[in-house]
């Protein structure tokens, strides 16, 4: 006669509540270190925002330029600044956006071999290159060897170097994204490879392209070292990128910054190092300019941001 015995307790139960009490001490811990990265963030859009707003809602700051301003002059506008950082990265754009996407197809279509390998090497190098050593490149290049005086087409000459592996690798990213089963049943109905890239692929990957493209945009849109070492600040509107100093968002704000220990003009007031009013001394409103400058160019910078968020949300790579 046999007899059964009660099955043993589950060994897990202890485990399974060990496994949750911990999953919810590092879902604590992430929070935090969320909420910790957050804190400067939200400081600085704070304080931006806060010495900033007056300045850029304010009649003339979109219509006019610097011509003519001093510190202690009120008034003045960054459209000088706007039409030259648009400018200067339109034709970075013209010249970054078919090398970078021809590079990403290669790579994930045709990229096989000792070239493919290099091709791989070199973007990963250009990927995390200070934008100073692009400028120093573009200077020694062009100035130094050739003597071309500084200008707006060297700043984005400079810039392209920068926008260039952003968007390679957002491309590769997106078109390996595309299912193979689309290029197969492309080719079983006997069309060409280069065809079916051209109608396939990248038609089925172009929402993520396309934010691939806009993020490399905003990637170089606030660039400071090519500016300061590639052409000067003019604090009136200059449209040729090819002759003379253009002003830029980011070396507006240089300059104001440059100008706040220079003040002149009426007696009314002046803001201190917290960006404070103090009356009944020596105006300065450089630091006015100065916070509705950055705020300007966080305001682009965002903006394209959010369109290549929107843009990314309709990929159908994604969906």
């Amino acid at each position: 006669m046999s007899t059964m015995t009660a099955p043993a307790a589950p060994t897990f139960a202890k485990g399974r509540g060990v496994r949750r009490v911990k999953n919810n001490v590092a879902a604590v811990f992430v929070w935090l270190a969320f909420g910790i990265a957050l804190i400067p963030l939200v400081w600085l859009l704070f304080t931006v925002i806060g010495k900033g707003y007056h300045v850029i809602v304010s009649s003339g700051w979109w219509s006019s330029d610097q011509a003519g301003i001093s510190a202690g002059v009120q008034g003045g506008g960054a459209s000088a600044a706007i039409i030259g950082t648009a400018e200067q990265v339109a034709l970075c754009s013209v010249i970054s956006v078919p090398i970078a996407l021809l590079v990403g197809v290669y790579l994930v279509e045709y990229g096989t071999g000792r070239l493919a390998r290099i091709t791989t090497f070199m973007v990963d190098i250009l990927t995390g290159i200070p934008s100073i050593v692009a400028a120093l490149f573009i200077f020694a290049l062009f100035i130094t060897t050739f003597g071309a005086n500084g200008s707006g087409a060297l700043v984005s000459l400079a810039l392209v170097i920068l926008m260039v592996p952003v968007i390679v690798r957002a491309t590769e990213e997106m078109l390996r994204l595309v299912p193979n089963e689309l290029r197969e049943a492309s080719y079983a109905l006997g069309i060409p490879k280069w065809k079916t890239i051209l109608k396939v692929v990248i038609p089925t990957a172009f929402s993520g392209l396309v934010t691939g493209v806009v993020l490399g945009i905003a990637r170089v849109a606030g660039e400071t070292a090519p500016l300061l070492i590639l052409t000067g600040y003019a604090s009136n509107t200059n449209k040729n990128l090819f002759s003379g100093f253009q002003a830029a968002l980011p070396t507006l704000i240089n300059n104001q910054y440059i100008n706040i220990n220079t003040s002149s003009g009426a007696t009314a007031y002046h803001l201190d190092a917290n960006g404070n009013r103090v009356a009944g001394a020596t105006a300065n409103f450089a630091p006015d300019r100065l916070w509705g400058a950055a705020l300007t160019l966080i305001i682009i910078v965002m903006a394209l941001n959010l369109v290549a968020r929107l843009i990314g949300r309709r990929n159908k790579v994604a969906s």
